[in-house]
């Protein structure tokens, strides 16, 4: 069976697509030349800086919390119709938290910097929010703007959605993948290849940036981005094809596209780039080896001074604890005193004591007569002392009333003698 040539061109240019390299990174096989930084990207944080690793990019670490990264793309998308395949991984404690965002903005860089989808002002386009979002184990949600409303002082960022799936993205130990499908029929997204959400009502315009931004709280996850990839795809319908249904692994090399037989020159370039990165990954080991090589000086270190601090509270506590010869002297000693009561004890035991306790008895009896007597005589003694003599308050009682008669004597010889009046 023949198939049409006019066919084939058409399925041909249906299935073109071919990746925009500005606006990409992890489609090949590292993510970077070197640790640098990622051609053609800007990559900043607060708190702390983007790791770049052979097959990933770290916006946030694990430790410490608080932190904010981002990555974005330095020339704007000039193409109208675009799919992108984002793929990412999020570890963390049991409670972390945090939040992602892919966006694809007028101007990213300057108007969303390494802000998130509750703490960007006014901006425009279109952003992919992944979160645990309303206490979920995790959700994908879109959010628009047109550049008028500013969400970092809107009351309720969570209601702007217009589309969301939940996805619990958290320690899944493995990248997931979500792809975005941009035509002018349909915007799509799917996760893990299963359909999120879709619509027929949203078309973005073209020179926006694409970008991804994540932040942590005190309890972080630790965000990773593996690629960002864009295609752009020519239609004769004016539709974008299906995105292609692969996934990779981070430790999955890209695929080989068989070359024609007669075509050496090509292999033979291939092989130097296979060295090259296989020189790079080895280097990237190697760096990784050191790290793992200071973190067990650090830890032998650690080890070390808590063997000295512990050999140091051994020396003290034995320095405080009695010796031998001690010991010895303090049984000596209580050898001394127990046979010192047993003589006393068997003193005790050989004499009768009975007559010296009634003549100590009879002291004490005759001691207490002579001292009640000798006090009652000096009480009386005392009290006759202290007492006024009879005869002087006698005397005084009839000196006062001799007085007191004379007196009324002569205060009625005075009556008498005054005139008389007569009314």
């Amino acid at each position: 069976m023949k198939i049409p040539a006019s066919s084939f061109l058409l399925f041909a240019a249906a299935t073109a697509q071919t990746v925009i390299e500005s606006s990409s990174f992890g489609h090949g096989a590292m993510v970077a030349p070197s640790r640098d930084g990622v051609p053609g990207w800007d990559l900043g944080g607060e708190g702390h800086s983007p790791q770049i690793l052979s097959n990933k990019i770290i916006l946030t670490p694990p430790y410490p919390g608080n932190t904010r990264g981002y990555a974005w793309s330095q020339a704007p998308l000039s193409h109208p119709e675009w799919t992108a395949e984002f793929q990412f991984r999020a570890t963390g404690v049991e409670r972390g938290g945090g939040n992602l965002q892919l966006w694809y903005a007028k101007d990213g860089k300057n108007k969303v910097g390494s802000a998130s989808i509750y703490t960007v002002g006014q901006w425009d386009g279109f952003a992919l929010v992944v979160d645990t979002h309303s206490g979920r184990g995790g959700s994908v949600r879109g959010f628009l703007n047109d550049g008028t409303t500013d969400y970092k002082s809107h009351r309720s960022v969570d209601s702007l959605a217009f589309g969301h799936c939940d996805y619990s993205y958290r320690n899944l130990g493995r990248p997931s993948v979500i792809r975005i499908r941009h035509t002018n029929a349909v915007f799509e997204v799917t996760v893990d290849e299963k359909p999120c959400f879709s619509t027929d009502k949203v078309i973005l315009p073209a020179g926006n940036t694409i970008g991804v931004t994540a932040a942590t709280p005190e309890n972080p996850d630790s965000f990773e981005v593996f690629k960002v990839e864009l295609q752009t795809a020519t239609s004769p319908f004016g539709k974008a094809p299906p995105i292609q249904q692969q996934q990779r692994s981070n430790d999955q090399q890209p695929p080989v596209v068989a070359q024609p037989q007669g075509d050496s020159s090509q292999q033979a370039q291939a092989i130097p780039n296979d060295v090259n990165s296989l020189n790079t990954q080895l280097v990237n080991l190697g760096a990784r080896l050191q790290l793992i090589d200071k973190a067990i000086a650090n830890t032998m270190r650690d080890i070390s001074s808590q063997g000295s601090k512990s050999n140091t509270r051994q020396s003290e506590l034995l320095q405080r604890l009695a010796t031998k010869d001690h010991v010895q002297g303090l049984d000596v000693r209580l050898q001394r005193m127990e046979q010192t009561l047993l003589t006393i004890q068997r003193d005790l035991e050989g004499k009768d004591y009975r007559d010296k306790f009634n003549q100590l008895h009879e002291t004490l009896r005759s001691s207490h007569l002579s001292l009640t007597e000798n006090i009652k005589d000096n009480f009386l003694n005392v009290i006759t002392a202290s007492t006024p003599r009879m005869g002087f308050f006698i005397f005084l009682v009839i000196a006062v009333q001799i007085l007191l008669a004379g007196s009324y004597i002569m205060y009625k010889r005075r009556r008498a003698n005054m005139p008389k009046k007569f009314l």
